[in-house]
C-alpha cells in the first residue's frame, strides 16, 4: 500500500503540465499578434523580418 504521505504530495505530471500551459501562452499571444499584424499589411511585414528594401 501506498504511504499516506506520498499520496498527499504535489502531482509532478499536474505542475509540469500547468508549467508548460503557462509558458506556451505568451508564446501563442505573440504569435497571434505577428499574424494580425502580418495580416493587416502583408508588405510592411515581410520587408520589416527580412530588412531588404524594393527600392
Amino acid at each position: 500500500m501506498e504511504e499516506p504521505s506520498l499520496s498527499s504530495s504535489v502531482d509532478v505530471d499536474k505542475g509540469v503540465t500547468i508549467a508548460f500551459v503557462a509558458l506556451l501562452f505568451p508564446l501563442r499571444m505573440v504569435m497571434i499578434f505577428r499574424c494580425v499584424k502580418l495580416v493587416k499589411n502583408p508588405y510592411a511585414a515581410s520587408s520589416e523580418s527580412t530588412g531588404l528594401s524594393l527600392n
